[in-house]
């Protein structure tokens, strides 16, 4: 039998005044005359964010959810070019640590997806150090956490600049200056408008990454629609890993808006993929990436508990029968 666990994504629903992503621009920044007092402002907002996402991981652990992906925008203006000179790990040592601390105890998954503008094969090399730049921060941040690292940071391929191939090739040339402690915190997820599920094994199995399949984004975007044929290769990119296979789902808000996440996640589309993969790993954790968060993971839920396909194992954990 499979296990299948459900997380979600950083915001919680159910909490209130929890926000782990309060930020500052940086000309709220720079309208504070005082340097050091727009400093200390920019920390107090990072605890702020650091103590709701404790927040949000007892509520985790009370509602047996196992997988919880942290914001990237924890720290506001962390690498911005104009504050190189803020060590703003210092002040939050502490915090960082009982986070990792909390989510060890309890057994909780935490990763990191970085956003958008994290592009490995840019053609301009000012982005590439600036993403790598990012990539450190995340790395940074789960080191303070106390978190081995390695797989705990998916992002896409990067820009298609209208030639896939040659875009694959520069993914693969910018990946040799990468650190290889950056490297190793790395995973790959096929994307619904440049990158296949084939593009992405390709990258996988030619650097050694674990690929995540996001099983909305193929059926928007694919070169296949028989994703089945490569479920081995997506299981095999995972065989060095400390961590189980992880897959990301979401439901389509509409035909017409098909790229987009709905707020919940549509059960008999989540099944049609659980029945192809029951029996061929023992785990897979399942990111929903629905706008209602984690309202959304209680929602699948009380409809799997309904099915006579499974056996609940708890708040958010079930087997595949």
């Amino acid at each position: 039998m499979t296990i299948l666990r459900l997380g979600y994504v950083a915001m919680s629903m159910e909490l209130k005044n929890a926000s782990p992503s309060q930020t500052m621009t940086f000309a709220q920044f720079q309208k504070i005359k005082d340097r050091e007092a727009a400093i200390r402002k920019l920390e107090r907002i990072s605890l702020s964010n650091l103590q709701n996402t404790l927040r949000i991981l007892k509520h985790n652990a009370a509602s047996e959810i196992h997988f919880y992906r942290l914001t990237s925008r924890l720290i506001p203006l962390a690498n911005h070019i104009e504050l190189l000179d803020w060590n703003y790990l210092k002040p939050l040592r502490a915090q960082l640590r009982e986070i990792g601390d909390f989510a060890k105890e309890h057994k909780i998954r935490i990763d990191f997806h970085p956003d958008h503008f994290v592009l490995i094969n840019s053609m301009k090399k000012e982005i590439l150090k600036n993403s790598i730049q990012t990539l450190k921060m995340h790395y940074l941040l789960l080191k303070g956490m106390g978190m081995d690292p390695t797989h705990r940071c998916v992002m896409h391929v990067g820009g298609n600049y209208k030639d896939t191939e040659t875009s694959l090739e520069r993914f693969i040339d910018h990946w040799m200056v990468v650190p290889r402690a950056i490297q190793k915190m790395i995973m790959l997820e096929n994307d619904d408008t440049s990158f296949t599920l084939e593009d992405c094994l390709y990258l996988c199995e030619k650097l050694d990454i674990p690929l995540v399949f996001d099983y909305h984004h193929h059926l928007a975007h694919h070169q296949n629609p028989d994703w089945e044929v490569h479920w081995e290769r997506v299981i095999q990119t995972w065989r060095h890993s400390p961590l189980p296979v992880k897959m990301h789902i979401s439901s389509p808000k509409s035909q017409k808006e098909f790229r987009h996440h709905a707020d919940f996640v549509d059960v008999d589309m989540f099944f049609n993929f659980l029945q192809a993969i029951k029996g061929s790993i023992p785990q897979i954790d399942c990111m929903i990436e629905a706008k209602r968060k984690d309202e959304a993971l209680f929602h699948l839920m009380e409809e799997i508990k309904a099915r006579d396909d499974v056996e609940i194992i708890d708040g958010s954990s079930f087997h595949l029968t």
